[in-house]
């Protein structure tokens, strides 16, 4: 009898605390967000409660000293110039002493810290790779249920790699910027592929044209259908705010044609697709542990890989 007593009082903490998250409640959505990193035992329940919503999510994606933070708070402003409710997903490398975010996004987003129609939230990749941590895509799905018109996940900004971003966001921005590195090299870089946007900040900067070029050339080279969505080139100096408009533009225009060509319901389609084999991996991984004298025997040649493969998943004996 108390065991469904307590239940239910837990139940109703938890609703409440969905109420107050949905109301603008910062600390109620921080101890939702929480959970779901942690998958608590309330993980699944939270899950249930706040689904539904329609924001724009916006991925922001560039290597390190583009200005990707600064940009970022520079389209916050505008969009809460119109009105409309932000948040940042901003994921950080997981420091080396405690394992938690280095929080280096939030120190240039601090004009926005007394805003109660932003919610900002720095996220630790805990060894997770491709830009994003494991947990990013049930975050947003979380503060998109919670009613946001706008959900932004900028990634980490380690180079190359960060193509993960492109299954989760609706709209993802590519930051560039003039002196950092050979315009060659970026268009050999993959997240050049994955971007909806291309986007020139420190456009006051010496070199900035030529980073405009090169990205025209590159485009030329690719052979579009009629209707195919072409990427714009969008000139920023985030610092002043200049360009952030045309950017926004950008942004819904992208979000109009996806909408507007079926395009977004088949991403939605394959961003849920994503998140399920993402959570049934780790369901695997956990499930299938190798221990460590199996590790063991094939590091000194006892048994094969492959052997040693087959007697985690129950295979052989």
């Amino acid at each position: 009898m108390t065991r469904v007593r307590d239940s239910a009082l837990h139940d109703t903490a938890l609703h409440d605390t969905v109420a107050a998250a949905r109301a603008g409640d910062r600390r109620a959505t921080a101890r939702l967000l929480t959970a779901l990193e942690n998958q608590t035992p309330d993980a699944a329940e939270i899950a249930r409660l706040v689904k539904g919503g329609d924001a724009t999510i916006v991925g922001v994606t560039g290597s390190p000293g583009v200005g990707k933070s600064t940009l970022v708070s520079a389209l916050i402003a505008a969009w809460r110039a119109a009105d409309l409710r932000v948040a940042v997903l901003a994921v950080d490398p997981s420091s080396p002493f405690s394992g938690g975010a280095i929080l280096g996004d939030r120190v240039r987003m601090a004009d926005h810290a007394l805003d109660t129609g932003v919610y900002i939230r720095s996220v630790a990749t805990r060894g997770h790779l491709g830009g994003l941590a494991a947990t990013t895509g049930a975050g947003v799905r979380l503060l998109e249920g919670l009613g946001f018109d706008v959900v932004v996940v900028e990634t980490v900004g380690v180079g190359q790699a960060e193509v993960e971003i492109a299954s989760l966001a609706d709209t993802t921005l590519l930051l560039l910027a003039p002196g950092m590195g050979d315009g060659i090299q970026a268009v050999k870089a993959g997240v050049v592929e994955i971007a909806d946007v291309y986007v020139v900040n420190k456009a006051d900067r010496p070199g900035a044209d030529g980073a405009v070029r090169d990205l025209r050339a590159m485009m030329s080279l690719v052979r579009r259908e009629p209707g195919e969505w072409r990427q714009p080139i969008c000139t920023t100096v985030a610092a002043e705010g200049k360009g952030v408009d045309d950017l926004v533009a950008a942004i819904a225009k992208h979000r109009d044609w996806l909408a507007g060509s079926d395009h977004l319901a088949l991403h939605r389609r394959r961003r849920a697709a994503a998140e399920i084999r993402a959570r049934v991996d780790a369901a695997l991984r956990e499930r299938y542990r190798v221990p460590e004298a199996l590790a063991a025997a094939v590091a000194n040649g006892e048994i094969d890989v492959a052997s040693a493969a087959g007697r985690v998943l129950g295979d052989t004996e």
